[in-house]
Formats: structure tokens, C-alpha cells, sequence
């Protein structure tokens, strides 16, 4: 196509140039020959002798005329000019000079009326000697009376023997530019498939759609960008992941991504998840590279907050199954020592083991205080984390402002937050330097709203002006968390309209304390108050 249009914008060029050069070969002819026959018009000879023979009652003798001055002036004239013919002619058109001795006395074959009525006229004509351009000037007597005509003509052919050579020249430019035409097209489709890696038109388009279908069709979010940092490419999805307004055409610094997604690029940390927001995000940067030649990176941004959260409550899960295997066996083993004193005929202290047994409950939770808490829910979960918690050395306790009016009824939400907590500061309880080592618990009920404070015996948070739970996530701290409960635990709180933060981030006395409230998680009857209204 580019050829194409290249040679057809030669092949105008060259016609138009071609048909002013005919066009400005013929205005010459014509304009010789007008000013030759205007030259003889004015010659005194020349007219004198015209109107003589024009004032003459006779007809002009052809035989006189044939060796006149008129005759001779004509032939003189087409000797130096190089003309075709020079024909003089009376008022009537009898021809008083011409090329042919012979037509002289005749009438002329082209009109002649026009030139005696005393215009001038200039013309391509066919005559006697054939097609030539011609110019006819009248021959005025003394008075200004048209008396007769000069038409002098030149030949087509001695017109335009100057055109193949003019025609070679306009060949060999157009050539020229053909030429460089081609070689200008070579060169740009080198850099063009440079440039599209040797992708062709057709394959773009396919391309295009592919990239517009995959990046819209996907809930992963997909962020490109060149060697020099400047992003290409951000769906949808990336731009609502990492809070990208518009990031197409800047850098990642002008972009101000988090650190963790620059070192995702730069290949600055090991770790391919990163907190960003209230979301745990796993980030997989990977080169690009064509034909050894690097085009960039490509990171591709999955969201696992979910797939946390869906964890977290599996571990919820498994404790709680921990803990009932833990009832069960204590449970058998109690029923066996109640089975083995009445087999041995000892009622009276199986009646008061049993009595004991229904007093105490089915088991004995290592958890001070959780007689507190008259939610089913709530007791069991805190008695298998406090199980868990002795297992490590560490002393679990519900405090005693805790009050909950209700039962919970968002159990999975409430454990995911609580247990997160609780498993924090167990960690952190673990790494500190005080002895003995204890977490508590307290739990309060504000209506429909959970609202539980966690503190430890750890280190604390090492920030004093610490505001947010945010900074738990932190590279330098990770006794309370390593940077997903948190985030995740925030959003669940967050997303009922609570919240989580730190009240205290830890001193001489104590670690940290973090609060959470969870809005809609309670019932505010009691249960037995439902069963019974």
C-alpha cells in the first residue's frame, strides 16, 4: 500500500507536469507564431503591397505573384524562423504568398472572415500542409481598414521536438523517486517490524483483542511496565487492588505504589505477598522478554483475602474439633473411673465423684475466669485456645469486666478476630521477657455489638506512638502478626462497622493491648429467654 500510493502520487506528478510542458510547448509556438505574423502585419512593405492588391478591381496575377516582394519576404522569413508556412492573403483570402508557388491565387481552406473583421486569432489548425499552430494577424491599410491576413504556423512536430528529451528527464525523476520510494519502504518496515516485533498489521489486531478480552476477563489484576519503569498496561482489576488512578503512561514512583509492589518489579524481597490497604494481595512478577530483547516486567496481582479469611476459619475449626476430642477423652476417661467404683461396690463415692463431675463440668479448661462468659460459644472457644495456650507455656484469662449480654450468633467472625488476637499475643507472650506468661481476655457486648480487648505479658509493639493496628504489619515487629491476620481481621471488623486498634502499645508492665469491635454478632436476649419468651 505504501508503494502503491507513493507510485500513484508519481504517476500524477508526472502527468500534470508532462501536460504543462505540452501545454507550455504549445503556448510557445503559438506565441512565435503570433508574433511573427503581427512583425509582417506592420512591415510598410508588406502593407503597402497588400492594399494595392486588395484596391486592385483585378484579380491578383499569380503568375507576377509567384516572383513578387511578397513572396519573397514570406519565403525569407520562413527561412530564418524556421516556420512551416507564412501566408499572405488579400481582403478576399487569395493567397498572395505561400510555401506552394502553386496555391498562390487560390482561396485559403481555414476561415478567414474573423481576421478581416480586424481580430486576431491564434489556433491549432489543419490546412493544406496539415496540422500546425498557427496565428493570423489582419494587414491594416493606411486607415485601419483591415485589407488582408498573415498566418504564419508551425509544424506539430517542430513543435514538440523538444519533448523526448523533456520526456526522459520526467522518466528518469520519476524513477528516481520510485526508487527511493522503495528504499524508504524497506527501511520503514525494518524499524515498523522492530518496533512490533515483527507482529503484522492483522496480528495487532488479533493481539488487541486477546489482551482487551484476557485483562477484562480475569479478576487477577495485571500491571505492566517497560524497562524504564513506566507503566503500559493496568486492568481494571490491578488499578482497584493497589488504588491506581490512571497509571497508564507513568512511573511507578510518580504512581506512589507501595514498596512492596516496587520490590515486586525490582526483585528487591523474596516474599511474593504484600499487604496493601485492608488486603492481603499475592503479587508474581515475572521479565518479559523477545528474541533477547527485554520489553519489560509483567506483575500479576491475586487477591487472597478471602482465601485467608476461609483459612482462618478452618483453624477456628480445628480447634474447636481439638477441643471436643479433648472433651470426649476426658469425658471417657471420667465415665470409666465412675463405671470402676461402681463395679467395685464403692456407690457412695462414685455418687460423689459424679456430683463433682456435674459441678466442675465435662472438662476443666485451663482458663481462669471463663465461668464469666455464659455464651456456649464463646466458653468453648476460649477453653480450646486457653488448651492450646498452656501447650506453650502460656496462661489464658478472661478479665473480670468482662459482661456479654446475649449469645454470639456471627460465630465464624467472631472467631476469626478473637482467635487472631488471642494467637498473636500468645506468640508475643512466648518471645517476651516477663515470667509468668499470660494473655487476657475481655469481652463486652454494647447491644448488637462484640467488643474484646486482648493484652499480653510480650515485649509490645517497641513504638510508643503507635495509633493503628496497621503497625503490627511491620517488617521491624513481628510478635503480633506477620502482616495478614490483621489486615484481614480489620476488614472483617470493619465490614460489619467496627473496627480494630491498639488501645496501649505496650510498657513496663504489660505488652500490647489491642481492642476490636464487631458490630451485629449478638443476640441481645439471652437464648433462654428466646425459648422461652
Amino acid at each position: 500500500m505504501h508503494l502503491a500510493a507513493v507510485a500513484l502520487v508519481v504517476a500524477l506528478c508526472t502527468g500534470v507536469y508532462l501536460a504543462l510542458a505540452v501545454q507550455q510547448l504549445r503556448a510557445e509556438a503559438e506565441s512565435t507564431a503570433l508574433g511573427i505574423a503581427r512583425t509582417l502585419a506592420e512591415d510598410p512593405q508588406v502593407r503597402a503591397e497588400v492594399a494595392a492588391v486588395s484596391a486592385s478591381p483585378e484579380e491578383p496575377d499569380a503568375v507576377a505573384l509567384r516572383h513578387g516582394e511578397l513572396q519573397r519576404i514570406s519565403s525569407e522569413v520562413m527561412a530564418r524562423t524556421g516556420a512551416l508556412f507564412v501566408v499572405i492573403t488579400d481582403d478576399e483570402g487569395i493567397r498572395l504568398a505561400h510555401p506552394i508557388p502553386s496555391r498562390i491565387g487560390e482561396v485559403v481552406s481555414t476561415p478567414f472572415e474573423e481576421v478581416l473583421a480586424g481580430r486576431e486569432v491564434v489556433d491549432w489548425q489543419t490546412g493544406t500542409l496539415g496540422e500546425s499552430a498557427r496565428a493570423k494577424v489582419p494587414v491594416r491599410d493606411d486607415a485601419g481598414t483591415p485589407v488582408g491576413e498573415i498566418s504564419v504556423g508551425f509544424e506539430r512536430n517542430g513543435v514538440f521536438d523538444d519533448l523526448p528529451p523533456l520526456l526522459l528527464v520526467i522518466g528518469l525523476t520519476a524513477a528516481g523517486a520510485l526508487g527511493l520510494a522503495f528504499l524508504a519502504f524497506l527501511l520503514l518496515r525494518r524499524r515498523w517490524e522492530r518496533l512490533t516485533l515483527g507482529v503484522q498489521p492483522e496480528e495487532l489486531v488479533a493481539l488487541v483483542q486477546n489482551q482487551t478480552a484476557v485483562l477484562d476477563g480475569v479478576d487477577d489484576g495485571v500491571i505492566a511496565v517497560d524497562p524504564h519503569g513506566t507503566v503500559q498496561v493496568s486492568n481494571a482489576a490491578a488499578d482497584r487492588l493497589l488504588g491506581l488512578d490512571a497509571p497508564v503512561g507513568r512511573t511507578l514512583d510518580e504512581l506512589e505504589v507501595p514498596a512492596a509492589v516496587r520490590d515486586a518489579f525490582t526483585g528487591g524481597v523474596d516474599s511474593t505477598s504484600a499487604v496493601v490497604g485492608d488486603r492481603l494481595l499475592y503479587l508474581d512478577a515475572r521479565p518479559v522478554r523477545r528474541e533477547g530483547r527485554s520489553l519489560g516486567d509483567v506483575l500479576i496481582v491475586r487477591d487472597r483475602t478471602d482465601l485467608i479469611a476461609l483459612t482462618e476459619r478452618l483453624e477456628t475449626v480445628r480447634t474447636m474439633t481439638s477441643a471436643l476430642r479433648v472433651q470426649r477423652h476426658e469425658f471417657a476417661n471420667r465415665l470409666h473411673v465412675a463405671a470402676g467404683l461402681i463395679d467395685a461396690g464403692r456407690v457412695d463415692e462414685a455418687r460423689t465423684f459424679l456430683g463433682e463431675l456435674v459441678a466442675r463440668g465435662s472438662v476443666a479448661f485451663p482458663v481462669a475466669g471463663l465461668a464469666l462468659l455464659g455464651d456456649p460459644f464463646l466458653h468453648s472457644f476460649l477453653g480450646a485456645k486457653g488448651v492450646e495456650a498452656a501447650e506453650r507455656g502460656v496462661e489464658l484469662r478472661v478479665a473480670e469486666e468482662t459482661q456479654l449480654i446475649g449469645n454470639v450468633r456471627a460465630a465464624e467472625d467472631v472467631a476469626t478476630v478473637l482467635g487472631n488476637l488471642i494467637d498473636n499475643a500468645v506468640t508475643a507472650a512466648v518471645s517476651g521477657p516477663r515470667d509468668p506468661r499470660w494473655v487476657e481476655v475481655s469481652v463486652l457486648s454494647d447491644g448488637d455489638a462484640l467488643v474484646c480487648t486482648v493484652a499480653d505479658s510480650g515485649p509490645g509493639l517497641g513504638a510508643p506512638d503507635a495509633s493503628t493496628a496497621r503497625h503490627a504489619d511491620d517488617a521491624d515487629d513481628r510478635l503480633h502478626g506477620h502482616g495478614i491476620g490483621l489486615p484481614l481481621c480489620t476488614e472483617i471488623a470493619r465490614r460489619s462497622g467496627g473496627d480494630l486498634w491498639v488501645i496501649d502499645p505496650g510498657g513496663d508492665e504489660h505488652g500490647a493491648v489491642f481492642a476490636a469491635r464487631l458490630g451485629g454478632v449478638v443476640d441481645a436476649a439471652p437464648h433462654e429467654q428466646k425459648e422461652n419468651p
